[in-house]
């Protein structure tokens, strides 16, 4: 059990860090967004590369801050059942859920998107905009970062549900905004 709670610690630890550094990104979108419509309503300038770096910023924090959000309990959860339930009956329901539902679909989108970045990489694939960004092979991995990291986080979480079906306190997790128990 002592190596449940140690992988719990790690994986909470990795992604708390990797979500207070890529949440940055949010500002960044706002004011690389904010620069676009200046440049084009005020001066009448626009640039290609620009307005796909605000894209890419965005789509950054939501693959990279999504395992983030499932540590904080930040993540959409349709409750129906799960808000008046006991906490085994909630460790019961977070454990299947990652094993039945979580964890088949992350393995679906490893398999799908490997090939897609790697055929990106063997190409070195940049924007089909002129003037776009470079490197779409480095956006399109963040689809395997993503799947990493929230799977990651799904196990954390299992291994909670494991610990409170044991009968043992799991690991708090670090600025839950929503009910763990």
């Amino acid at each position: 059990m002592e190596q449940i709670v140690t992988a719990i610690r790690a994986i909470d630890r990795l992604n708390d860090a990797v979500g207070k550094v890529v949440s940055w990104l949010t500002l960044a979108t706002v004011l690389i967004c904010a620069t676009v419509v200046v440049l084009r309503y005020a001066a009448g300038i626009g640039f290609v590369w620009l307005q796909e770096l605000y894209v890419w910023s965005h789509a950054f924090v939501f693959l990279l801050c999504s395992g983030f959000a499932y540590l904080r309990n930040a993540h959409v959860r349709v409750d129906i059942f799960y808000a008046a339930a006991s906490a085994r009956m909630k460790a019961w329901i977070d454990l299947l859920g990652v094993v039945f539902l979580l964890l088949p679909w992350l393995v679906l989108v490893v398999w799908v998107g490997w090939g897609y970045a790697a055929a990106s990489w063997a190409v070195r694939e940049t924007s089909l905009q002129n003037n776009g960004m470079y490197g779409v092979y480095v956006l399109k991995s963040a689809i395997i970062a993503f799947a990493v990291l929230l799977g990651l986080q799904g196990l954390a979480w299992a291994g909670r549900s494991v610990l409170v079906l044991a009968g043992r306190e799991p690991p708090p997790a670090p600025g839950v905004t929503g009910a763990l128990g």
